[in-house]
């Protein structure tokens, strides 16, 4: 058996958080945990843990991709996640944000340019067919073709080719030191390309790959069932039957899952939720910190015109108060970052960036200037997390002589208003999966490779450089330094600002499920290490 790596209403009167006092979100409950079993893991499955049983997890929201259910076209976390269930990719990442064999049980680098990939003799998809190289370079190469938004995260790929039965080499055309990384994402996972090629399966109505799972069923906004491959090298000994995914919008509603067990395990997203489950014996909450990130886009192109000014940016990003979302929304769970992730190797320090200073003097008279701005900012439902960090923006900002409405939105009228041709807001939140090399989110600060930000960004040049010279740069002293530029510089023109780290909440009823999860993700993949646990 192959070694796997263990594996739109607007709001009109909005409860204000108190920067003194009371908060939206109280601190975490004694119960919930970010502390280590076992180096690098939250919580580590008993082996001796009843096992068979069916699993049933509760998530906040489904895929919703213009793509279907095709891999390369998925552009959220959530969609990585559930699509990974069934699909692998070439390299994977281990509890410390390591990048590890996957599909490729090894790799040689002859060049800083030449990879060659060494591939499973096991991997067999769903249909009984197995793997071979020809799926490999066909699955990388239709992502080079067809460019979508993981196309740029892989870098300046030159030729991929098969070089021997089970071993597949990829040649770039200059260094990029986040290739590696790059491949460990769902949209890069490898397609059944001999069927797809003679027309058996369509991968944006049905999904056939090597994962442990296969969907048997799919009602979107649903529900999602799943059942063992029985061709993964895991299969024999996966420690449930069933696996079902249901998707459900309201945090009470999962908690309360927990309680009555209906659920095995949820997802939680805020740090209060334990108290939720205050009381309940067999609940259990821990916080995985991530390197994802919540950012602020500030519409630089069609928002209110004063945005085009990078001064009243600057003034918009100085004046927000990170420790005080830390604080009252994340209860001190979480910390402020810059683009590169905080806490990756030669990321930037984000108390070194100009907006640190937060001289709300310069600011305000920035806003003054203009003669003070009336902006919205726009959040969306599918994360209730993101309204409560645009009220404390919205009291930092009156500090300024800003006055913020702010946007409660579904997640697909959000989308049209941020992402659209129109680009219909001043200011917005979301946030990116910040992976496993800080170089890969960097891309979303250049608009030419990142797509989705070109209709609310102009970026630069330089930051443009930079970035590149982050990707192509060998970590060490160097490349921090770069970093810290390019940090440095993004901050300053202020069009997309890096808030704090976004930890996720997972809640289990340790009565009907032993869960294996690190203390650390950075694709927005809880259930990574699904295969490991015990559902009695």
């Amino acid at each position: 058996m192959r070694t796997r790596t263990r594996t739109g209403v607007v709001i009109s009167t909005i409860a204000l958080l108190t920067l003194t006092g009371c908060s939206a979100a109280s601190a975490p409950d004694p119960a919930a945990t970010s502390d280590e079993v076992a180096p690098g893991f939250i919580a580590v499955a008993d082996a001796d843990a009843p096992a068979g049983g069916e699993l049933v997890v509760q998530v906040d929201y489904d895929t919703a991709e213009a793509s279907g259910l095709d891999p390369q076209g998925a552009a959220t976390a959530r969609s990585w996640m559930l699509e990974g269930l069934v699909y692998e990719t070439l390299t994977t990442i281990d509890e410390d944000l390591a990048v590890a064999p996957g599909l490729a049980t090894s790799w040689e680098t002859p060049s800083d340019t030449e990879y060659v990939f060494t591939l499973a003799d096991d991997a067999v998809f769903s249909n009984g067919r197995p793997m071979t190289a020809a799926d490999v370079v066909g699955s990388l190469q239709r992502l080079i073709d067809n460019p979508v938004t993981w196309t740029g995260q892989l870098g300046p790929v030159a030729s991929i080719e098969a070089t021997g039965d089970l071993e597949v080499t990829v040649t770039l055309s200059e260094p990029y030191t986040a290739f590696l990384a790059a491949l460990a994402n769902t949209p890069a996972a490898v397609l059944p390309i001999a069927e797809m090629e003679a027309g058996e399966v369509d991968i944006t109505q049905e999904m056939l790959g090597t994962g442990p799972l296969v969907a048997t069923a799919h009602r979107q906004d649903e529900q999602w069932t799943f059942a063992p491959n029985e061709n993964h090298p895991d299969a024999a000994d996966l420690g449930f039957s069933t696996l079902t995914i249901d998707i459900v919008g309201d945090e009470a509603t999962r908690a309360a899952a927990l309680r009555d067990g209906s659920a095995d395990l949820a997802i939680l997203n805020s740090t209060d939720s334990a108290s939720l489950l205050s009381g309940t014996a067999d609940a259990r909450v821990a916080t995985q910190r991530n390197t994802d990130l919540h950012y602020l886009m500030i519409n630089s192109l069609g928002g209110d015109p004063a945005l085009a000014d990078e001064d009243v940016r600057f003034a918009i990003n100085s004046a927000i108060n990170r420790d005080a979302i830390n604080e009252l929304v994340f209860g001190g769970a979480t910390s402020a970052t810059g683009v590169t992730p905080v806490g990756l190797p030669d990321s930037c320090d984000p108390t070194s960036l100009p907006s640190a200073a937060r001289d709300l003097a310069a600011a305000k008279a920035a806003v003054d200037a203009v003669g003070g701005l009336e902006l919205n900012l726009l959040v969306y439902t599918d994360e209730p997390v993101l309204a409560q960090i645009a009220q404390v923006i919205q009291q930092n900002l009156a500090e300024i002589g800003v006055d913020v409405s702010i946007e409660q939105l579904d997640y697909a009228t959000y989308s049209g208003r941020v992402y659209g041709a129109s680009s219909d807001f001043d200011l917005a939140l979301s946030w990116f999966a910040g992976y496993a090399d800080p170089a890969m989110v960097t891309t979303w600060w250049n608009p030419q490779l990142a797509g989705f930000s070109a209709v609310f960004m102009s970026g630069s040049p330089e930051l443009g450089e930079l970035i590149a010279a982050g990707a192509s740069t060998e970590p060490g002293s160097d490349r921090a330094a770069t970093f810290a530029d390019l940090c440095s510089l993004a901050d300053e023109q202020s069009e997309m600002v890096p808030l704090v780290l976004r930890p996720s909440t997972i809640g289990w009823n340790t009565a009907s499920l032993s869960p294996t999860l690190s203390a650390d993700e950075g694709y927005g993949d809880f259930l990574r290490r699904i295969t490991e646990f015990r559902a009695g």
